[in-house]
């Protein structure tokens, strides 16, 4: 009886832990960008919490209208390495224009 019980109870936590779903590490999305002079990037599902620098943007040409098509908030920043003062919040579906500058980005 007890045998059972601790059969029963050990394949139980084991379904338990298969069945907790794991929490995703990209943005699900795309986020694009423009750079040069009439080029378009894009960042296909990246990953979240991580620092991403655009591999496009130059100090001397940094990228621009940043528009955030992933599921999460987008953090850009005019510094690589999402260093510096100067950084904007594009929230899901957001988009800024010409004027914002970025050359990293990091999503929530």
């Amino acid at each position: 009886m007890r045998l059972r019980n601790a059969v029963l109870a050990a394949t139980s936590a084991i379904v338990l832990v298969l069945a907790v779903p794991v929490s995703a590490n990209a943005a699900t999305g795309e986020f694009r960008y423009r750079y040069g002079a009439d080029y378009t990037g894009a960042l296909i599902d990246p990953e979240s919490r991580a620092c991403i620098d655009l591999p496009e943007a130059t100090a001397e040409e940094p990228a621009f209208a940043p528009s955030n098509r992933t599921g999460s908030t987008a953090t850009v920043f005019l510094d690589p390495g999402c260093a510096g003062d100067t950084s904007f919040t594009l929230r899901p579906g957001g988009r800024a224009g010409n004027r914002l500058l970025v050359r990293s980005v990091v999503f929530s």
